[in-house]
């Protein structure tokens, strides 16, 4: 059993217990462990073993007992019986951005809609337009949501499959049939969703390493299974394609396969420019009716054969990148280590799960110069946020703490405010400007015609204390897009008035995306990566944040965090 597994499964007894109008308590404790699961950096089956999942923030021994239940025999018995009480179609339901457990209860119990195919033949009868609470408007947008989730249901989230990508490597690695492991595609670009996985290895004996492959505990189902190749679905539903290729054409194989196809194209007709073949096998010069192999062996030459520089698989994407290395003008993209610290995490004080200490130490093994803490200030009773008395004492507590911490790392003092439906922030000016930096975020109200949309959004940026905007289109990746707004408009207000937007790096949100991202850049608007961690091992998400900055060709310039502290607080005070 993987992370995110184990994850869904607690996800499913959470969801089935809200609809079940269960015990409150038990559903935001599951749900609670889903989420530090599926963001641990960890295999879960490792810290179980070890008997260290208990010791996390938020793992009680009921959750602990149950994930030992669940890595060994694939499910528990309480999901079993639960499922039994409501068909699995009821719990799909809820994957429908607007639909929550209290309405697909009513749905189902007093309609018997049991799945999606019930609920679209319901609405498209008239059936809930005239029931009290809905209308037409909730009709049209129920069928948007399906809609939308019927498109991407076949796709994985990056963070979904990188890790599960990472462990399969890891044991092909193991395999001392195999010389070198690669994963290639989607993945190796780390687009922010994945269709299937491509790794490529080199082996004396492909045969018997194919044996061993369709043989891990992951695999569910072998499609094709020969000497070169060998495909696979695993028990998640994602596929896998395994390949055996030569060392010597192993550098030539891995362009290929890495993509995109558009970018391929690309480099394939400059090749064809300079008289020269490219495929997966090489690069071929033709001579006496016969193409011979220049090189092969290693990306790096490659491009180098068609006058190019080597170009980062997160650039593969024909936007330029291969114009950019033949003028020589390629970004020098941020990496992990340019990250100085995050400036979105959550405490117990408002919905995380460490202690204000506990995040600063988590700060200091990352080896960050500063962390920040940015608590919700919010109305919304989930979130457990703060209000301006409690918000001061917080801000009294950080200030105390970096006395302890001096010359270790430094708390910075902000918040989470929610945006209201005016523009207005939810914590007065007064409070304000006693923090290091505000950060503030839509929240509610997503369906807003699109200029409200933007004029609320610009109202709170021009409030002369906040800083940053969080995930500022306000998407999750394959279950909500995000809401109506003048983008162009925010990023030129941004750039105007040293604004900063976030690039969420949790891998349902990464938000602002890549292309955004670049837009952000080009018109000369700063972005700040940070993980909007709820746990330690949210911390860890960072990652996925920067791999998309490189997408979007973001340098290090562009990026507040990568910056010294000393220079990041005179930008946050300007």
């Amino acid at each position: 059993m993987k992370n995110s597994e184990v994850a869904e499964i607690f996800y499913q007894l959470a969801d089935i217990l809200e609809i079940l109008n269960d015990n409150q308590f038990k559903i935001k404790a599951y749900r609670r462990a889903a989420q530090i699961i599926e963001s641990l950096s960890q295999d879960i089956q490792d810290l179980y073993k070890k008997n260290e999942l208990q010791k996390i923030a938020g793992i009680g021994r009921a959750v602990n007992d149950k994930t030992g239940e669940i890595i060994q025999t694939g499910t528990c018995q309480e999901l079993k019986k639960l499922i039994k009480k409501v068909p699995r179609g009821v719990v799909e339901l809820l994957q429908l951005e607007g639909l929550g457990p209290k309405t697909v209860s009513f749905l189902y119990n007093n309609f018997k809609i049991k799945n999606i195919q019930d609920l679209k033949k319901f609405i498209q009868k008239k059936g809930l337009r005239d029931l009290k609470g809905f209308g037409q408007k909730t009709e049209e947008n129920i069928l948007k949501a399906i809609d939308f989730y019927q498109h991407h249901q076949q796709s994985f989230l990056l963070g979904e499959a990188f890790y599960i990508a990472q462990d399969i490597k890891n044991q092909l690695a193991q395999m001392s049939e195999v010389d070198q492991v690669e994963i290639a595609g989607s993945l190796r670009r780390m687009k922010e969703v994945v269709g299937d996985l491509d790794i490529l290895i080199t082996s004396r004996q492909s045969e018997r390493v194919m044996e061993k492959f369709v043989k891990l505990s992951q695999v569910k189902q072998i499609r094709a299974q020969g000497k070169t190749k060998t495909s696979v679905v695993l028990k998640n539903g994602l596929e896998v394609d395994l390949r055996v290729v030569k060392p010597e054409n192993f550098g030539a194989a891995l362009h290929y396969f890495t993509g995109s196809k558009n970018h391929n194209i690309h480099v394939r007709k400059l090749a064809i420019s300079h008289k020269l073949k490219i495929n997966e096998y090489g690069v071929f010069k033709k001579s006496n009716h016969k193409f011979n192999l220049l090189t092969s062996r290693t990306e790096k030459s490659v491009y180098g054969e068609v006058g190019l520089k080597w170009i980062a698989p997160e650039l593969r994407e024909d936007r330029g990148e291969v114009e950019a290395s033949l003028r020589n003008k390629l970004p020098k993209i941020i990496e992990l280590k340019d990250i100085q610290g995050d400036l979105h995490c959550h405490t117990n004080w408002s919905d995380g799960e460490m202690s204000l200490q506990e995040l600063a130490e988590a700060g200091i093994k990352r080896g960050y110069q500063y962390i920040g803490v940015s608590d919700h200030a919010s109305g919304i009773g989930i979130t457990h946020g703060l209000n301006d008395k409690r918000l001061l004492k917080q801000i009294q507590v950080i200030r105390k703490l970096n006395q302890k911490f001096k010359n270790k790392i430094t708390i910075l003092a902000g918040t989470e405010v929610d945006i209201l439906s005016s523009g207005e922030l939810y914590i007065k000016n007064e409070v304000l400007k006693k923090l290091d930096y505000v950060i503030a975020g839509v929240h509610q109200g997503f369906k807003m015609p699109r200029e409200k949309m933007t004029q609320r959004i610009l109202t709170a940026l021009a409030n002369p204390y906040v800083k940053i905007l969080a995930h500022p289109t306000g998407r999750l990746i394959n279950k909500r897009e995000g809401y109506e707004v003048d983008l162009n408009q925010i990023l030129a207000f941004c750039a105007k008035n040293d604004k900063i937007l976030e690039l969420n790096s949790h891998f349902m949100r990464l938000d602002l995306n890549d292309i955004n991202c670049r837009r952000a850049k080009e018109m000369g608007a700063k972005i700040i990566i940070n993980t909007d961690a709820h746990s330690e091992e949210g911390l860890d998400l960072i990652h996925f944040g920067v791999a998309t900055a490189r997408r979007g060709w973001l340098e290090k310039p562009d990026v507040v965090n990568t910056w010294s502290l000393k220079k990041l607080r005179i930008f946050l005070k300007k």
